[in-house]
């Protein structure tokens, strides 16, 4: 029997998401993703001063806070030939890696753990049970029987009330949930734990970038002076106020993340076969650690691999133009000559062209355009990025950092490296890459305390800035991997003003519909061969598509050429 599952929106996610699947006899046969708001950052940028472009790129989302700011900067940067001086590249790591850890803990706990932890069975759990496996996970300090037996109180004056609050319009009692009671009510205590911890680590953007989020940047450096003896610049005190967010953010990955995600695991090891999709990866790397031009520092390495084969890294420049292109077959957007095929994005263009039934739909007419997002290629391969890529980059390319890491995961699960082609796998993935992350923020965070006692004050020189400097025409690409995969802003520079500006967004290359040849992007290709018990509660559905932790605000924005009003909210009281 063929049904068609609909869910939309997908909850839990930034943006608007929607997934149709085809099911024959419990197993998904098909599958479309479909962004659902219009995209219209570019059209906005175009005619503007370079200089200003981060300050609009950086509100592309409020999730990613930074990233895009990084990568407008960087753009402007490569256009120009402006090279930053080393502390600020180390105070932009910082800032990475505090983004990083944040947002991977959020999706881990707040996005994604609900999927696999049943609220509800924790009330049967037992304290003392509860405490003891707690305490043999990890020494974090909140693992008392009297902890436990406190929360699984409040926890049940939520049900009984009839109003579970933010474990709310939920798939309770679900057969796929597989955990016992006791780690259920682990997982309920640590995702309260990290709601409070979550708004701590963040402070370092509101130290080296004035707030979050949407810290400051600046074309050239970063916006703050760095003088361990002034009250008004980075001072000794807030310079030991980070490293105590960076030294607190490292045990909660090591303390509770990473023995959470490595004693729900071993409940779900059949979702080690589930939800691969594709076979291609890419990453264009970051954290730079000798200059951006310098691909060979980063410790997130560059590069593409193609067919699961980890014996072999391909080479990725995003200035091929034979490299990245993005094509609109099935996207509601049309090209300038009426073709449809691909363009790098230099070359891009973002021109609107709605045809279709009007929402709501009762199903998308997926014979014909059916998204607002666009479908990327790179070589004429459809690739997944994000946290599964960047891991399997570093692991193929041999680094041993990576290695480690995730050798100890496997040989903790008994399973080969294979198990990383999955849903599970990629859930592991985002883990072992903030393991990661918390140790190399610790490495800059020493680097630059180390620099500043030696004296060094090296600024920014600003030859570069003023636009009578500039050539009559200049390119540039800013690359980077935001925390859900790869990123890049290309940007056109004509007479001082910005001529072309394109973004390709992590959730771009993985939710985007086909391409001309029906290549299925990474969420449509993961939900292939997907079981579903019960079409009514796709749970399964939800699983596999919040392990890519999907942002749709990356990739689709709303605009009116006509400027009228599409939506008022009032922050008033009822009645005021």
């Amino acid at each position: 029997m063929m049904s068609r599952i609909v869910v939309d929106p997908v909850t839990r996610i930034e943006g608007h998401l929607r997934i149709e699947a085809e099911v024959k006899d419990g197993i998904i046969t098909d599958a479309w993703s479909a962004g659902t708001m219009v995209r219209g950052l570019e059209i906005i940028l175009k005619g503007r001063d370079p200089r200003d472009a981060w300050a609009f790129a950086e509100r592309v989302c409020g999730v990613c806070t930074t990233v895009h700011a990084l990568a407008s900067v960087r753009s402007v940067e490569d256009a120009l030939g402006i090279e930053i001086p080393p502390n600020a590249e180390l105070i932009r790591n910082l800032m990475f890696c505090a983004q990083y850890m944040q947002d991977h803990v959020v999706h881990f706990y707040h996005l994604h753990a609900l999927d696999w932890v049943d609220v509800v069975s924790a009330l049967k759990a037992d304290p003392k049970a509860t405490s003891e496996i707690a305490r043999s996970l990890s020494s974090w300090p909140k693992s008392s029987p009297g902890y436990f037996s406190d929360l699984q109180k409040r926890l049940t004056t939520f049900v009984e009330s009839g109003q579970l609050g933010i474990f709310a319009n939920a798939y309770w009692g679900h057969p796929a949930y597989k955990l016992p009671p006791e780690v259920n009510l682990i997982g309920v205590a640590h995702y309260l734990e990290a709601l409070e911890w979550q708004k701590e680590i963040v402070k370092v953007h509101t130290i080296f970038g004035g707030k979050n989020p949407h810290p400051n940047y600046l074309v050239g450096g970063v916006p703050c002076a760095v003088n361990i003896e002034e009250a008004n610049a980075i001072n000794a005190e807030r310079l030991a106020m980070v490293g105590k967010l960076l030294a607190d953010a490292a045990t909660f990955v090591e303390q509770v993340y990473i023995p959470d995600l490595m004693a729900i695991a071993p409940n779900y090891l059949d979702w080690t076969n589930i939800g691969g999709g594709l076979e291609n990866y890419l990453c264009y790397g970051d954290l730079p650690q000798n200059g951006f031009a310098d691909v060979s520092g980063f410790k997130f390495p560059r590069g593409a691999i193609l067919g699961r084969n980890l014996n072999e890294v391909h080479e990725v420049d995003p200035k091929d133009p034979t490299g990245v292109q993005e094509e609109v077959t099935n996207s509601w957007y049309e090209y300038k000559n009426g073709d449809t095929s691909g363009l790098h994005p230099w070359d891009g263009e973002t021109k609107l062209k709605y045809s279709g039934p009007q929402p709501p739909y009762e199903h998308l007419d997926v014979d014909q355009k059916y998204s607002w997002l666009k479908t990327p290629r790179w070589k004429g391969h459809a690739v997944e990025v994000g946290p599964l890529s960047r891991m399997l980059v570093g692991y193929a390319s041999g680094i041993d950092e990576y290695k480690e890491v995730v050798g100890a995961a496997l040989k903790q699960l008994d399973a080969p490296a294979t198990i990383l082609f999955s849903t599970l796998g990629r859930t592991a993935a985002r883990g072992l890459e903030t393991r990661l992350i918390a140790r190399w923020a610790k490495q800059f965070y020493d680097q630059l305390l180390a620099n500043i006692r030696n004296g060094d004050s090296r600024t920014f020189t600003n030859e570069k800035w003023e636009p009578e400097t500039w050539p009559k025409e200049a390119r540039g690409v800013g690359a980077s991997e935001a925390p859900r995969g790869a990123l890049a802003h290309w940007l056109v520079i004509k007479d001082q003003v910005i001529e072309n500006y394109q973004l390709v967004v992590p959730s771009t290359w993985n939710a985007s519909p086909r391409d001309s040849k029906g290549q299925r992007s990474a969420y449509e290709a993961s939900l292939v061969g997907t079981p579903v018990h019960d079409p009514e509660q796709p749970l399964e559905i939800l699983r596999t598509i919040h392990s890519f932790d999907p942002c749709l605000a990356c990739a689709v924005h709303l605009y009116d050429d006509k400027k009228n009003s599409l939506s008022e909210v009032s922050t008033s009281p009822a009645g005021v």
